[in-house]
Order: structure tokens, then C-alpha cells, then sequence
């Protein structure tokens, strides 16, 4: 199985090679990156395939349950757990109907007695039963701190990029102790009719720092690198095996006075099931990082 992401219309996004020793070179084609779409993929990151393989395996088996067992673990108020079909509209002005998509949230998980508790996104996760899915809360506990580990890791090149110190992000209220949502999607075999306002998603920005997707072989995420251009302009992007795609977010291109862009990306069908799984990386505090260039 494919895993990841690449730009199908040849013209191409960015590489990062975590396993890349001049630190300089990769913030350079970060900050690049960066200022031209916001999207670049992430390869030698450290996490292995097998592991990529496990992680959607147990996905599909979820999802493959019967309605009423998915609604047993129905999201919470801390946004942990599943999310029905359609539930989700990411582009009211322009969609008919929900987002042809279920989904399933798992986040970062405390103690009882942790301060951070009661705060919201910290509370407990919504676990499937494990007589009904055996190992499936450790598969995504373990995919959940290796993908964060690799979120922090391009933190530290986009601190470089920006020519601050690489722990610039290692801060309590960023991502020491972040707000990292890992979401299970599986888009349904719908046909997507943009002109009828039918899509896997909706056009949208991600609100956080960062995010970071692996998908399956199945194409559909578009790319718009210019919002307000009429026509709008679509990229399709291609799974890559064994890559990340990651995008900036709307907090990080906040932080930095809009050098570095949160760009727009929907999800389009063509009849056929697609499965991904994103993890969004945002943060309690607010800082400002630079100017407008």
C-alpha cells in the first residue's frame, strides 16, 4: 500500500529529507516552501512502513463496523472519537451536503489528577472496545507520539527558516506540551459533483501550526495556492509511499504576519473508498514572529 503524498500536475512540491544532515539547506527549502504554498512532503522521517501499514489496517477495520457500534464511541465534548458520515461541512457557501466522510478523533490524554485535566482537548480519549478491536487503542497511541515526534522535528526546521534558535518551539505552551489531534478518515465510494456542491471535503485552511497526512493510494486532495483567484486554480496531489505531506496552518501563518501561507485544500471522489489519517499540531499560546514581506 501507498502511503503519503506527491503533486501529480509535474510541477511538484518540495521534499524535506529529515535524514538530511545540513540543517541550513533543509530550512532553506522549508522557508521556500513555505512562502510559495504552504505544502511540502517529508521523507526519511523515522517511521517505519510497517508500522504506516498497521495504523491503516486497524483504521479500515473501525470504520468497517456496523453504524451502531461506531456510535458507541460518538465524539465527546473534548472532540475524541467518531464522527458520522456527512457530519462535517468545511465550505458551507459552496457544499450541498456534508463532507462525504466519517471520521474518528484521538488526542493527547492526562492523568485525572494533571492539572491540564479539565482543559478542554486534554480529557480522556474515547476507546473502542478492546474485545471488539484488539489492539487498536495502542496501534494509534504509538502512531499518535512517532508522528509528533516528526511534527516537532520540522518545527525545528521552520524555526531555522525563520532564522530563530531550532528549539523555538520546545516552549510548554507550543509544542511541549501541544494540541495534537490525530483524526482517522475513510471518504465513502461517492462520485464528488462540485457543481451540484458535492465533495470528499470541502475547500478549507487547516487553523492550527501544522498538520501532517498520510493517505492510501487513492488520489483526491486538491491544492489552491491562491484563494482569491477566479477562477480558482486546483493541484491534484498523488500518494507517495512512505512520505508526509505537511502544510502550514492558520495560526503559523498568523505568527508570521502572513509570510508563511495557510493555503486552501479540498478533497474530491471518484468512486472509490479513500482512507487517511492527518494530525493537527496547534498550541495554547500566541506569539508574533515577524512582517509582512
Amino acid at each position: 500500500m501507498a502511503v503519503s503524498a506527491d503533486v501529480g500536475n509535474g510541477k511538484g512540491l518540495i521534499t524535506i529529507d529529515l535524514s538530511n544532515c545540513n540543517l541550513a539547506h533543509s530550512a532553506s527549502l522549508i522557508r521556500q516552501a513555505c512562502l510559495d504554498g504552504g505544502f511540502f512532503y517529508v521523507i526519511n522521517h523515522g517511521i517505519r512502513q510497517e508500522l504506516f501499514e498497521e495504523l491503516f489496517d486497524r483504521s479500515r477495520t473501525f470504520f468497517q463496523l456496523p453504524l451502531e457500534e461506531k456510535m458507541k464511541v460518538l465524539k465527546n465534548k473534548d472532540f475524541k472519537g467518531y464522527t458520522p458520515l456527512m457530519d462535517q461541512m468545511l465550505d458551507p457557501s459552496k457544499q450541498s451536503t456534508g463532507d462525504c466522510k466519517e471520521g474518528y478523533y484521538i488526542g493527547f490524554e492526562v492523568a485525572k489528577d494533571d492539572p491540564h485535566a479539565t482543559k478542554r482537548f486534554f480529557g480522556p480519549n474515547v476507546w473502542p472496545s478492546a474485545d471488539k478491536l484488539p489492539g487498536w487503542k495502542q496501534t494509534m497511541e504509538k502512531y499518535y507520539q512517532e508522528a509528533l515526534g516528526v511534527g516537532r522535528r520540522v518545527a525545528r526546521l521552520i524555526a531555522l527558516s525563520l532564522n530563530l534558535e531550532a528549539d523555538f518551539f520546545d516552549k510548554p505552551e507550543i509544542l511541549e506540551e501541544p494540541i495534537a489531534i490525530l483524526r482517522l478518515l475513510h471518504y465513502v465510494d461517492e462520485i464528488s459533483k462540485p457543481e451540484l456542491g458535492i465533495y470528499g471535503a470541502g475547500a478549507h485552511s487547516d487553523f492550527g501550526l501544522l498538520t501532517l497526512l498520510v493517505t492510501d493510494e487513492v488520489s483526491g486532495l486538491q491544492i489552491c495556492k491562491n484563494k482569491d483567484a477566479e477562477p480558482q486554480i486546483w493541484e491534484d496531489v498523488h500518494p507517495l509511499r512512505g512520505a508526509f505531506i505537511v502544510n502550514v496552518g492558520d495560526m503559523l501563518e498568523r505568527w508570521t504576519n502572513g509570510i508563511f501561507r495557510s493555503t486552501l485544500h479540498r478533497v474530491l471522489l471518484f468512486g472509490q473508498e479513500r482512507y487517511s489519517v492527518r494530525q493537527k499540531t496547534t498550541s495554547h499560546g500566541g506569539i508574533f514572529l515577524g512582517t509582512r514581506s
